[in-house]
């Protein structure tokens, strides 16, 4: 045998084995950065309810302006004890193939302006 037979097909061999590995890393990145988006959405909407709800806007703004920022498929909550208001957002990560993988929330408070 001539020098360099002996490791023939060697590469392929190590690529078939490593993409794989490979592949379910980029998945894990693009899964878990999906997830910290869904749930900053959920954050920021709920700040906005919560600043709205505390300028004296009623439950209906409230919740369309929370949706408008989080999308139309999140649940909005609100809800009003004492001079506080609290707004309270979840929203669901839907993967292809899986559907709803993960539910994602904020939650914000502020206190009511009189």
């Amino acid at each position: 045998m001539r020098r360099g037979q002996a490791d023939r097909g060697s590469v392929t061999a190590e690529l078939a084995v490593g993409l794989p590995a490979v592949v379910l890393l980029l998945l894990a990145v693009l899964g878990t950065s999906a997830a910290g988006v869904v749930q900053q959405r959920c954050a920021e909407a709920a700040r906005t309810g919560a600043r709205l709800a505390a300028l004296g806007e009623d439950d209906a703004a409230v919740v369309a302006a929370s949706r408008r920022v989080a999308g139309d498929a999140a649940s909005v909550g609100v809800t009003r004890d004492e001079g506080w208001v609290t707004v309270s957002v979840a929203a669901s990560l839907t993967v292809a193939g899986i559907g709803s993988a993960v539910t994602l929330t904020g939650r914000s408070a502020a206190w009511s302006e009189p």
